[in-house]
């Protein structure tokens, strides 16, 4: 279902897997997965109008997945006749709660006043500049361009088809964070291997420990306005899941459900009764966020503020205060400890 996103969506700060290409299984139904999807979306079909997006909507609704779990990236260029009625077909889909991208910024898609006018989530090179990289000096004027308007817009840059380790480092040089491609394929252990540059810090950086967003682990979110119930179902899926993180339309972290005050209070007497059909917002913690760079003493000086809280997941953000993850304190801890022997 996806040409241009063949294998996972991979963060190149961290190496964490952060999107699946879109699949269908035999039957023609999507294929579900604990991560965002992208979907490859023609711009031609949003200027279909919304009946041609009836089968999108259903067949995320089959696969028991939210709108605000797919990336839809649009392809193809538009017209500049039709330019009015695909800004009305891209609102509609964000007010529904799709992030939106769109693909081959800078060649052959989109204008790049359309796409700054549509405030895209995501925004694809043309595999082709990445193919080009680092060798010919144009693709890599291209991509820093498209980096400088993701840079003013807030949105995040990826480069498809990356197969070369020079194509890594030079794309992580020019502030490309995501990233797919041969290179980038899960291995015969299912595991990414992203080649890691050797950073150069000074000793006194070095003393503080790796930053968070190298501990960074996968955070279960639910929409905000969210029921209990369905915070309970998602900590039943899972029995490692610590914490529930509760994010509002831009991924912005809104609340944090730690699992075990949360279902002590559902187990207490009357609590179904009580908190079952209520948002579960209301029995949530403020989140405690750190920026991703933040060295890991740091962020143990952070979770240690609030005694009540010492053990509770932090949640990992962007630039943009958008949730990367959670890090364990635990985890926190066996680095600092590893640092000190």
């Amino acid at each position: 279902m996806s040409s241009l996103l063949t294998s996972p969506m991979v963060d190149l700060d961290t190496g964490a897997v952060i999107a699946h290409p879109a699949v269908l299984d035999a039957g023609g139904a999507l294929r579900a997965a604990p991560l965002p999807m992208v979907i490859e979306l023609p711009m031609r079909v949003v200027l279909s109008g919304a009946g041609a997006l009836a089968p999108l909507h259903e067949a995320l609704r089959r696969a028991g997945r939210h709108p605000r779990e797919a990336i839809l990236l649009l392809t193809g260029a538009c017209q500049e006749q039709d330019r009015p009625l695909l800004r009305v077909g891209v609102n509609g889909l964000r007010t529904i709660g799709y992030l939106l991208g769109f693909a081959d910024v800078g060649t052959m898609g989109a204008g790049l006043d359309l796409v700054t006018d549509s405030s895209p989530y995501l925004l694809a090179l043309d595999p082709d500049v990445v193919a080009r990289i680092p060798g010919d000096h144009r693709a890599v004027a291209v991509a820093r361009a498209v980096v400088t308007l993701a840079r003013g817009i807030g949105a995040h840059v990826m480069a498809p088809g990356m197969e070369r380790e020079a194509q890594v480092a030079t794309a992580r040089g020019l502030g490309v964070r995501l990233a797919n491609g041969p290179l980038l394929a899960p291995g015969p252990d299912g595991r990414i291997r992203v080649p890691l540059p050797v950073a150069d810090e000074p000793a006194d950086t070095v003393m503080l420990g790796p930053r968070v967003q190298e501990l960074l682990l996968p955070a279960v979110t639910l929409p905000e306005e969210a029921n209990a119930e369905q915070a309970v179902a998602a900590f039943g899926h899972e029995p490692t899941i610590t914490s529930v993180i509760l994010v509002d339309e831009f991924q912005r972290p809104k609340g944090s459900l730690d699992r075990s005050r949360f279902l002590l209070s559902f187990a207490a007497r009357y609590g179904h009764a009580l908190h079952g059909s209520k948002p579960a917002l209301r029995l949530a913690d403020p989140p405690r966020t750190v920026p991703r760079t933040t060295p890991a003493i740091a962020a143990m000086q952070a979770a240690g503020r609030d005694a009540t809280r010492v053990y509770d997941d932090l949640v990992v953000t962007d630039e943009l205060n958008r949730c990367l993850g959670i890090v364990r304190v635990s985890d926190l801890i066996r680095q600092v400890a590893a640092m000190r022997t």
